[in-house]
């Protein structure tokens, strides 16, 4: 979608739709109070008639209102409250957005960013409607015959004062940014597993460094991995033809010997539960197991196109779960490249074998910091379901500060917790560590406390995004998160 800047007289600006807020208890926003104004008191009519209530969501299409040089005239509802919460103003331009391609608008001015919103500003507004504009612009086409289009393809956004102007060409980036890494991410995710392969994403990367300067890739193929001992990754790989990769991303946007923020993300880019096989309904969404390592990738591009001044490096592990000859068993033991051995009582715990290889390796790169980002467990669905990914880390201030970024974004996380208790629960009588605790309880957290055997030496977080990274039934596709909430917490660093 195209975006630019609109500074001009409101009730002059000519457009296929100009979109204005009002409010409940026939309140009208401050720039509807100007455009009534200049209707001759028409818009306030409309609301003392009941035509539109003002809660959040609701929308109104007028034509050809009196006394402005807009065609159509999209009224949409905006809440009681005289300054709006951040997660109703996303309600808000969803709202918007989905009328205006209802009625088949192609441009539009919209003045939604000069609503208040409680704790944010306009560069916040701004971004904002931008990335969700973006967001519901998205379609997946690659395999449809005939494809689908969004009807909107450019939107000005409206800026009261001069002075807001260069603010808001500066947001607008940001969330064009931001709305092509969560676009590249859901691409990614909802891509089928016989073309989304481990060498796919490796050869994704490639295509990223050749466009950016500032990153540099190494992909690591199955005789590399053996080399470096990671037994417990390989052992993940066995039952499939296709060959594991490392993909290791590195965006040099800092200062040459900053320590990096290193993103781990999981990417088993197809999981049938290996011999512990899943149950068959279902079992396509499994193609969404890799969307981990789309989010690193997808956080890359956003910040390769905002240029961030900071050092990150984003490392995956791809592979497929798949049950064969050679796939590993219940009951197997494997030795990490940590030197620990894991004895595996569950072939579909297969995520947290390729994260504690992973996790290791990301040590060489001296990290500020790292966090993974992984569809690990139903656990955390059953916990949180769609709303938040689940949030655990040894470092209480890294934990904050990805909660704030959540908050930020409007991409939000909960904590759970890690404490001694629950990782008593990871007990074997054959080798240093089981793959899955002895029982159902506290799913999630026992995950992260089998990753946690892996990241003493660093501040480290995990993300389960096992209830976000997707949706299903009849909105069904990649989501792309946390891609917002990762730049989020990037752009805090620098």
């Amino acid at each position: 979608m195209k975006f630019t800047t609109k500074q001009a007289e409101i009730t002059q600006l000519s457009t296929d739709c100009l979109v204005v807020g009002v409010h409940e208890g026939k309140r009208l926003s401050a720039v509807a109070e100007t455009l009534d104004g200049a209707a001759g008191g028409f818009i306030h009519a409309i609301l003392k008639d009941g035509d539109i209530k003002g809660k959040p969501g609701d929308t109104l299409l007028l034509r050809q209102v009196p006394g402005l040089a807009c065609q159509r005239l999209l009224l949409v509802g905006c809440g009681n409250d005289h300054e709006i919460e951040p997660n109703v103003y996303g309600k808000i331009l969803t709202a918007a957005g989905a009328a205006m391609n209802a009625a088949g608008i192609k441009r539009a001015v919209n003045t939604l960013a000069t609503l208040p919103v409680k704790g944010r500003d306009l560069a916040w507004k701004v971004t904002e409607l931008v990335r969700n504009a973006e967001h519901q612009a998205y379609r997946f086409n690659r395999f449809k015959k005939d494809p689908q289009e969004c009807a909107l393809h450019e939107q000005a956004v409206y800026c009261a004062d001069k002075s807001d102007v260069t603010a808001a060409k500066d947001a607008v980036a940001v969330g064009q940014a931001i709305g092509a890494g969560q676009s590249l991410a859901r691409d990614l995710g909802n891509l089928p597993g016989n073309i989304c392969t481990p060498s796919y994403l490796a050869d994704e990367a490639k295509r990223i460094e050749k466009h950016y300067d500032a990153v540099k890739v190494k992909v690591l193929d199955k005789k590399d991995i053996t080399e470096l001992k990671m037994g417990s990754f390989l052992s993940v790989a066995r039952g499939s033809h296709e060959e594991p990769r490392l993909i290791t991303l590195q965006y040099n946007g800092g200062n040459k010997g900053d320590q990096p923020q290193v993103l781990v993300g999981k990417g088993v880019t197809f999981d049938s539960g290996g011999i512990s096989l899943k149950p068959g309904p279902a079992m396509d969404e499994m193609k969404y197991d890799m969307c981990g390592a789309a989010s690193v990738l997808g956080t890359i591009v956003a910040i390769a196109e905002m240029k961030l001044p900071i050092n990150v490096v984003g490392v995956i592990p791809a592979t497929e779960n798949l049950p064969g000859g050679s796939a590993t068993k219940p009951g197997d033991v494997v030795v990490s490249m940590s030197g620990q051995s894991i004895e595996i009582l569950n072939t579909d715990a297969e995520g947290r074998l390729i994260l504690c290889d992973a996790l290791t390796y990301a040590a060489r790169f001296k990290p500020a910091r790292i966090i993974d980002i992984a569809t690990l467990t139903g656990a955390c669905v059953i916990a949180l379901g769609k709303h938040a990914s689940g949030l655990l880390g040894n470092d209480e201030a890294l934990v904050d500060d990805l909660l704030e970024a959540g908050k930020l974004s409007g991409d939000r996380a909960w904590n759970l917790p890690l404490w001694t208790e629950y990782d008593e629960q990871l007990k074997s009588n054959f080798a240093d560590i089981p793959n899955i605790s002895g029982g159902r309880d506290a799913g999630t957290i026992t995950a992260a406390c089998f990753l946690s055997r892996f990241t003493k030496d660093y501040h480290w977080a995990h993300l389960d995004i096992a209830g976000t990274a997707w949706l299903d039934g009849a909105e069904k596709g990649a989501t792309g998160r946390p891609v917002p909430l990762l730049v989020q917490y990037l752009r805090s660093r620098c």
